[in-house]
């Protein structure tokens, strides 16, 4: 059954995590479906405590992730169907429908608990708010622009 893509992204996950399935308990993996509209996306996020392996059933993915400090190289491809990808443990990753027709990918994480942290969600969204002056300075921008951002999270 396909996953929720209605959301402003455009994409939705189904995960089977230890949270969904106990006996995955001790084993060190994890798996997930993710479906995306056409053009939506899976925006940049980490997983802190796990590699991913993603395979494209259908359509068409742009994936990408970005390398560590101080090199910061951005890695990026456009997958189609039986294409596989693999982004390294706690690098910051993303995908992106780049088609007219819904893609559906299925990921395998090499732990039973892999975490996920939506760089945006944890940045702007954080509870209490991150100060705008550290965030502003941070971005090299006005605190004016990041108040706005943070009001959509």
């Amino acid at each position: 059954m396909m996953a929720n893509t209605s959301n402003a992204l455009g994409f939705g996950v189904k995960p089977v995590t230890v949270t969904q399935l106990s006996g995955l308990n001790t084993l060190g993996i994890s798996m997930a479906r993710i479906d995306y509209a056409p053009w939506g996306i899976n925006p940049p996020h980490t997983h802190p405590r796990a590699s991913e392996i993603l395979t494209v059933l259908e359509g068409s993915l742009e994936v990408g992730f970005v390398t560590s400090n101080l090199e910061n190289r951005h890695i990026s491809k456009v997958l189609n169907k039986c294409d596989v990808f693999v982004f390294p443990v706690n690098l910051i990753h993303y995908q992106r429908n780049v088609g007219k027709t819904n893609v559906v990918a299925i990921v395998v994480l090499s732990s039973q608990n892999p975490g996920a942290n939506s760089i945006a969600n944890v940045v702007f969204g954080s509870n209490p708010n991150i100060s705008t002056d550290i965030l502003a300075k941070a971005f090299q921008t006005s605190d004016d622009v990041i108040s706005t951002i943070q009001l959509k999270f």
